[in-house]
C-alpha cells in the first residue's frame, strides 16, 4: 500500500494519499516511512506547522538513515518557504514610502509562567535561538527591542501579537511632534483647573491654562547627575571615575487631547514664585550641615508636597514610573536617542542620553494611550 501512496504523491493525488496514509496510520502507526508521509502530506497541503511537527518526532524518533534524511529535507524546504514568505512580507511591508519612516519597536512584560512559549515565537520570527529570545522577553517593563523603517516593525509587531507576545510600536517622528512644555510653577490654581507658567521649546516664557480632567496620564522618573570623582585605584592610584551623585525628579503631566506635556522637575521649579500650592519648610538648623546639602534636602521636601499636591488633585489619575527600567534597554540606540531633543534643562557638564531616554519614555506613555 506504500507503493500506492508513493504513486499517488507523483500524480499530486493527494486525497487518494491522505486516505491510503489514514488506513496506513491505523495498521503501521510506529512505520517510520508512514510518518514521513503523513508529513511530506501536510507540507503539500499547506499545513505547514503540522508538517514542521511531522519531521522533527521523526528525526527525535527513528534511527532509519533514509528517512533521518528525507526528514531533514523536508525541514530545510520549509524554512526555505519561511524565508521567501518572510522576504515577501517585508518587501510589501516597506514599500509605501510612509511606511519607511524611522519607528520603534518595544515589548512589553510577559507572566514567567508564558515565557517559554513566548520565546519560541520571538525565535522563529527574529530568527534566533530560544535560549536568547527568552532572555530578551520582559517580565516587568517595557523592553526597547529594535528600531529601523516603521513598516518593517508593524510586520514583527502584527507577527509577534498573533503569537502572544505583547509588544507595540510607534513613529519617531511622533513623538518628536509633541509639545513639551518646562513647567516653572504655577499661577493659578482651583479645584477644576489650573494654569502655569511654562517655557516652550525656544525658550520663550508664558500661561497655558488647563482643566484638570484634560490630564490622562502621569510620567514619573529620575534621571542620574553625573560627576567626576577622584578615587584610589588598587594599586593606591588617584583616578579619576563617573559617578552618580544624584538625581533629578521628573513629573510629565500628559494632555493628550492637546498633543501637549507638562514637565515638571525638582530643579526647574520655582517652589517660592505664583500661588502658594503648600506652606513652605521651616529652616533647618545649620549646624554640621552644608549649604547644598540643606538646599537639597528643602528641595525634596518642596518636590513630595508637590508631588502630593497633585496626587490630591489627580487622584484616578494613572501613573507610569518605570522608566529605569526601560532606560536600560534604550540606553543602547544611541543614535536613535541623539536624534530626540529632551526638552530637559540639568546642569551637566557633558550631555547624556538619559535625557533623551526619558523624553522617549514619556512620548510612547502618550502615544501608546492616546
Amino acid at each position: 500500500m506504500l507503493d500506492q501512496v508513493i504513486n499517488a504523491f507523483k500524480q499530486k493525488d493527494y486525497r487518494t494519499a491522505a486516505r491510503l496514509l489514514k488506513q496506513l496510520a491505523k495498521e503501521e502507526p510506529n512505520n517510520p516511512w508512514v510518518r514521513l508521509y503523513i508529513g511530506r502530506l501536510h507540507e503539500a497541503t499547506g499545513k505547514l506547522d503540522a508538517a514542521e511537527t511531522a519531521y522533527r518526532k521523526l528525526l527525535k524518533n527513528t534511527t532509519h538513515p533514509k528517512v533521518m534524511t528525507q526528514a531533514r529535507q523536508g525541514l530545510g524546504r520549509l524554512e526555505a518557504m519561511e524565508q521567501e514568505k518572510r522576504r515577501q512580507a517585508l518587501a510589501q511591508a516597506t514599500a509605501d514610502a510612509e511606511n519607511t519612516q524611522f519607528g520603534i519597536l518595544v515589548l512589553e512584560p510577559i507572566e514567567p509562567e508564558a515565557k517559554p512559549t513566548a520565546a519560541q515565537t520571538l525565535a522563529k520570527i527574529m530568527q534566533i535561538d530560544p535560549y536568547t529570545a527568552r532572555l530578551q522577553l520582559p517580565t516587568r517593563g517595557w523592553r526597547l527591542y529594535r528600531v529601523g523603517p516603521i513598516g518593517e516593525l508593524k510586520f514583527y509587531a502584527s507577527s509577534l501579537k498573533q503569537g502572544s507576545v505583547p509588544c507595540f510600536w510607534a513613529i519617531l517622528a511622533e513623538i518628536q511632534s509633541l509639545n513639551v512644555f518646562r513647567v516653572h510653577y504655577f499661577s493659578q490654581v482651583s479645584s477644576q483647573e489650573a494654569t502655569v507658567v511654562c517655557e516652550d521649546d525656544q525658550g520663550q516664557l508664558g500661561s497655558l491654562p488647563f482643566q484638570w480632567s484634560q490630564v490622562s496620564q502621569l510620567v514619573e522618573g529620575r534621571l542620574p547627575i553625573f560627576e567626576q570623582v577622584v578615587d584610589v585605584d588598587a594599586r593606591g592610584k588617584l583616578q579619576r571615575k563617573t559617578q552618580t551623585q544624584d538625581y533629578a525628579q521628573f513629573c510629565d503631566l500628559h494632555l493628550l487631547t492637546r498633543k501637549t506635556i507638562l514637565r515638571l522637575c525638582d530643579r526647574d521649579y520655582q517652589f517660592h514664585q505664583g500661588t502658594e500650592l503648600f506652606p513652605q519648610p521651616k529652616s533647618h538648623p545649620t549646624q554640621g550641615k552644608s549649604p547644598s546639602s540643606l538646599s537639597q534636602t528643602t528641595n525634596r521636601i518642596n518636590w513630595n508636597k508637590l508631588r502630593d499636591f497633585l496626587n490630591r488633585q489627580l487622584p484616578q489619575t494613572p501613573v507610569w514610573s518605570d522608566f529605569t527600567n526601560f532606560a536600560e534597554t534604550a540606553l543602547d540606540y544611541r543614535e536613535m536617542l541623539t536624534r530626540l531633543p529632551a526638552h530637559i534643562d540639568l546642569f551637566r557638564r557633558q550631555e547624556s542620553l538619559w535625557d533623551s531616554a526619558f523624553e522617549l519614555y514619556s512620548g510612547l506613555v502618550f502615544l501608546k494611550n492616546n
